[in-house]
């Protein structure tokens, strides 16, 4: 819904600037009462959008800022190709001739816009944990960094990669969508194409080997109810949690070609691909590099204590 109306708001912010130049050249005290009540109108139109999107949550952010932008850039263009050169002819005629306000509104908000799109699009994203199924790596309110071309380029909202750069690997921690679900995950790479992955017993193996494990703590001490490990995949050494009263939930299979099979460091406590099943290739957003941030609630003040790399 959220996106739907601002397609609609952008088309109504469109068609009302263009009829605003079209009839432009009188003086502003002498402009119709139609044209300032049409530019009232959409920004009511922009403030119902924003309540919307606030209060029902259901926009894409990455469509919301290619709109955004497109719109910014197309009043921009239009503005500057053919509505500039009319108001310096009635400026040469003695008329007073000056930018609509939405021109003026959209000249300001697009290097802003453009600049951000870049960045987050094909450079790098920041995100918020919001659960703890990544624990002890990322705990929840950590603010992370993504990098968008580990794995290639992709369009914004499209996502359709235009430029290969390289590959996931085991033990990579990344941001993708589920199967059939809109909502960002994170999890660490477990097994790639064509590995075959077993669980037993809490303990990964892969293509018949399993992984490296050390115990390195029983949590708490007095009472432990979580193993906290170091696990060895690939290059990569994290740590995992293993609840002692859990069952395992062993599984066998075998990778399709293009997909990757995903799981939560916080290994009983993680909606994973033993859930939803094998994440697509195309479904991968980036991989997550940094800690630049720890935020739990609104009522607590942030802290850059755990700012630093992911491993």
């Amino acid at each position: 819904m959220v996106n739907t109306l601002l397609v609609v708001v952008c088309g109504l912010s469109l068609v009302v600037w263009l009829v605003q130049e079209q009839v432009a050249g009188r003086p502003a005290e002498q402009e119709p009462g139609w044209s300032r009540l049409a530019y009232r109108l959409v920004l009511a139109a922009w403030l119902i959008w924003l309540a919307a999107a606030v209060w029902i949550k259901d926009g894409d952010f990455a469509f919301v800022l290619v709109m955004l932008t497109l719109l910014a850039g197309v009043i921009v263009l239009l503005d500057r190709l053919w509505f500039a050169r009319r108001r310096a002819g009635r400026r040469e005629e003695g008329a007073r001739a000056e930018p609509r306000e939405i021109a003026e509104h959209a000249r300001s908000f697009f290097p802003v816009l453009l600049v951000v799109l870049v960045l987050r699009s094909f450079i790098v994203e920041p995100f918020q944990i919001p659960s703890s199924s990544m624990e002890p790596t990322l705990e929840v309110g950590d603010y992370i960094l993504v990098n968008k071309f580990s794995y290639g380029l992709r369009l914004p909202v499209l996502g359709t990669k235009i430029f290969e750069v390289g590959e996931p690997r085991r033990g990579d921690v990344i941001v993708f969508f589920p199967p059939d679900d809109p909502r960002y995950f994170i999890k660490r790479v477990i097994g790639l194409p064509g590995d075959r992955l077993a669980y037993r017993d809490k303990v990964l193996y892969i293509n018949d080997e399993p992984a490296d494990q050390d115990l390195l703590a029983l949590l708490p001490p007095e009472r432990p109810v979580v193993a906290l490990l170091s696990e060895q995949l690939g290059e990569a050494s994290h740590l995992v949690h293993n609840r002692l009263r859990s069952p395992a939930g062993d599984f066998e299979l075998v990778v399709q070609p293009d997909h990757y099979f995903m799981m939560g460091d916080n290994r009983d406590n993680s909606a994973d691909s033993r859930v939803w099943g094998e994440v697509p290739e195309s479904n991968i957003v980036g991989q997550a590099f940094a800690i630049w941030m720890h935020w739990r609630a609104l009522g607590e003040l942030p802290s850059f204590d755990r700012v630093g790399s992911i491993r």
